[in-house]
């Protein structure tokens, strides 16, 4: 069975720079949809970034709209999120999810069915 883990989390000043790694094991992920969500102290869960299985990246969060980006290593078993010029309100738990919606990419939590622990991102001076 598919297990993610997310690692890479850490307390980082504003305007710095984190690479969250999503590791694969039991399966490949190859074939599934990544997507990277976030979840703030007393907010819902939301999308930030997926890659389809085909590779084609699409951001959901306007705020990490040229700031995040999303690529898998070759060997197809993890996957990055890498964020630029971060911001406090950047601030929240990631979590990475697989899954296989129809669509290719999807910002909904319910088309994933495997999901990491999630890691703790703090941006603050």
């Amino acid at each position: 069975q598919l297990q993610l883990v997310e690692s890479g989390g850490a307390l980082v000043q504003p305007g710095g720079f984190l690479q969250l790694s999503c590791a694969a094991s039991g399966s490949s992920i190859d074939t599934y949809t990544i997507t990277w969500f976030r979840q703030a102290p007393g907010k819902e869960r939301e999308a930030v970034q997926c890659i389809s299985s085909s590779d084609s990246p699409f951001t959901y969060d306007d705020s990490a709209r040229g700031r995040f980006t999303i690529a898998r290593n070759n060997a197809g078993k993890t996957v990055y999120l890498n964020m630029y010029r971060l911001r406090p309100q950047d601030t929240a738990v990631y979590y990475c999810a697989a899954g296989r919606p129809a669509s290719g990419c999807s910002g909904w939590a319910a088309h994933y069915d495997y999901w990491g622990q999630g890691t703790q991102v703090t941006v603050a001076a």
